[in-house]
């Protein structure tokens, strides 16, 4: 026989109290005046019955679900699943419930009329690599509030993202040190934000250092170990010492496809990627990486709508600035940087 579930009525028989001050005192609700003792009582009584509220009921009453949408384009990608890890964190402190949706490119307006519909959740959190105007229509659209997170729409606030570009311009500038001035780079979606970020990263480190850009160095990976490959393989036969990589995953697959051809790394070709996860630690060899806040940005992202949930209004915050570089063994001198005098001065962070 199933056990019955503990009722407000069963706290406030215990209490000796009314249902409505036990409804009161478990909903925070100082809109009355309640006495301290009171209060203890109610409390006490609620911990000795393992009282738990029921959040459907409790939805139902208030129209509210008490529960927060995350939006992600990717679960395997070890950047979102950190975002995630940071949002539920305050989600949980703060007695939400966090639903987490997949949505795929092109597949935008779906996930997220779906879960603003019928009075599911309270508010969302959106990663997204769509189109800008389509996701835009679709969040306008919306009836529930909207926090993007490494995303920024205008008209659409309030927004989280990272520094991309100081974390590119930093990525490059550890290769220029070493000796390199053939750098690739494997960008991210054409168009997209953080793609633009890293590409303008990328081209203002080489122009501090006189090395001129060479649009035959740059192939778009996209997000995806796959699209590391791809966009490898289109740069084979071009002259390079070094690569940088918009993401961890198309880093992986870059990698795969240098040693493929039989190119050392780094001996051959140096690689360093944005973003730091265990990831980099299991390739062969280990991947220098530029830590980025991504937990932090989840957090952030989190406690934004949450407190525009209270009724405060939030505006965008200051980009998050990326971490010190975590030099591991996939960087070193460029082939013949020590001999010719290059590595004069090279420091890393």
């Amino acid at each position: 026989m199933a056990k019955r579930s503990v009722t407000l009525g069963d706290v406030a028989t215990l209490a000796q109290v009314d249902v409505s001050t036990v409804s009161r005192i478990l909903r925070g609700d100082e809109s009355q005046r309640v006495r301290d003792d009171t209060k203890k009582r109610v409390l006490d009584a609620a911990a000795r019955l393992k009282y738990r509220p029921n959040a459907l009921a409790r939805g139902l009453r208030t129209s509210k679900s008490s529960t927060i949408g995350l939006v992600v384009p990717q679960l395997e990608n070890p950047v979102f699943s950190a975002m995630i890890y940071g949002a539920e964190e305050v989600c949980a402190q703060n007695g939400y419930s966090l639903i987490i949706s997949h949505r795929e490119l092109g597949r935008a307006g779906k996930s997220v009329s779906h879960l603003s519909q019928m009075n599911r959740v309270d508010g969302l959190l959106v990663a997204s690599f769509e189109d800008d105007t389509k996701l835009k229509a679709e969040l306008l659209e919306a009836d529930v509030p909207v926090v993007l997170m490494n995303k920024s729409l205008d008209g659409v606030s309030p927004s989280v993202i990272f520094d991309g570009c100081a974390a590119a311009k930093s990525a490059v500038q550890h290769l220029i040190a070493l000796g390199h001035r053939r750098i690739a780079h494997l960008s991210g979606r054409a168009g997209g934000m953080n793609a633009r970020q890293r590409i303008e990263g990328y081209k203002e480190a080489l122009a501090e250092a006189g090395i001129e850009f060479d649009p035959a160095l740059v192939s778009e990976a996209g997000y995806t170990v796959e699209g590391g490959k791809e966009a490898m393989r289109r740069l084979l036969d071009q002259d390079m010492t070094a690569v940088f990589a918009a993401t961890l995953v198309s880093a992986g697959g870059a990698m795969k496809v240098l040693q493929g051809a039989g190119k050392r790394i780094p001996e051959d070709v140096s690689v360093i990627s944005l973003h730091d996860d265990v990831f980099a630690e299991l390739l062969t060899p280990e991947l220098t990486t530029v830590p980025m806040p991504t937990v932090e940005l989840g957090r952030i992202a989190a406690t934004l709508l949450i407190r525009r949930l209270s009724g405060d209004e939030q505006a965008d915050v200051a980009p998050l600035p990326p971490g010190d570089i975590k030099l591991r063994k996939s960087t070193g001198p460029a082939s013949g940087a020590l001999s010719s005098g290059k590595m004069a001065g090279a420091r890393t962070t």
